[in-house]
């Protein structure tokens, strides 16, 4: 597994046997274990199956004639970030680096805000499902147009309650992502403060 393993190492200069740290060897990436022990390929996995769902409750909802979510296309494009962020999670946990982390998180953010997007039309749909079933339910006369009202309301909340979750699991790996790269920036300013005092201690 590449940039997992600890690369900081003390050799031994100078009369006075004073430890120091070489110059030539790479940053260790310990902290980004913080993000590996936030089991980023589990969720990412979660994430997927989210995603999966949410498309291919888009397609049934695209064949319904009634305002739904898919008026802005939300089971599609949302569908793709769960999709996207539930790839670089998996694929992040393999093969860990700053780099990717910082993809991640970005990944998270976008995915965030699209969710904020539809959690807030979702609302609007589940309300005016809600008051043409309640209100105007008596006087509909085929029970079938009655009964798909019902299936509309019942997948939107589903999509609806789906994005939640999401949202819970994204906002945790944000989290994670964002504490190992803090402790990865920390890293590099102490490795500096260390080379710097071993040079002042050499001369």
């Amino acid at each position: 597994m590449e940039d997992t393993e600890p690369t900081a190492r003390g050799t031994t200069r100078g009369k006075d046997g004073t430890q120091e740290m070489d110059n030539t060897v790479l940053l260790s990436s310990k902290p980004l274990h913080r993000f590996i022990r936030g089991e980023p390929q589990i969720l990412g996995v979660v994430v997927l199956i989210f995603g999966c769902a949410e498309l291919l409750m888009g397609f049934q909802l695209a064949r319904d004639r009634h305002e739904n979510s898919t008026l802005i296309y939300i089971p599609f494009w949302q569908g793709a970030l769960f999709l996207i962020s539930g790839n670089l999670s998996i694929y992040t946990g393999l093969h860990p680096s700053k780099r990717m982390v910082t993809v991640c998180l970005a990944m998270y953010v976008v995915s965030l805000l699209g969710i904020l997007v539809s959690i807030g039309y979702r609302i609007f749909c589940l309300v005016e499902l809600s008051y043409i079933r309640f209100m105007y339910g008596p006087y509909i006369e085929k029970e079938w147009t009655y009964n798909r009202f019902a299936q509309l309301f019942s997948i939107e909340a589903i999509l609806f309650i789906s994005s939640v979750c999401v949202s819970a699991l994204l906002i945790f790996l944000s989290a994670v992502a964002r504490l190992a790269l803090k402790s990865t920036n920390t890293q590099v300013l102490v490795q500096h403060a260390l080379t710097a005092r071993s040079n002042t201690v050499s001369t």
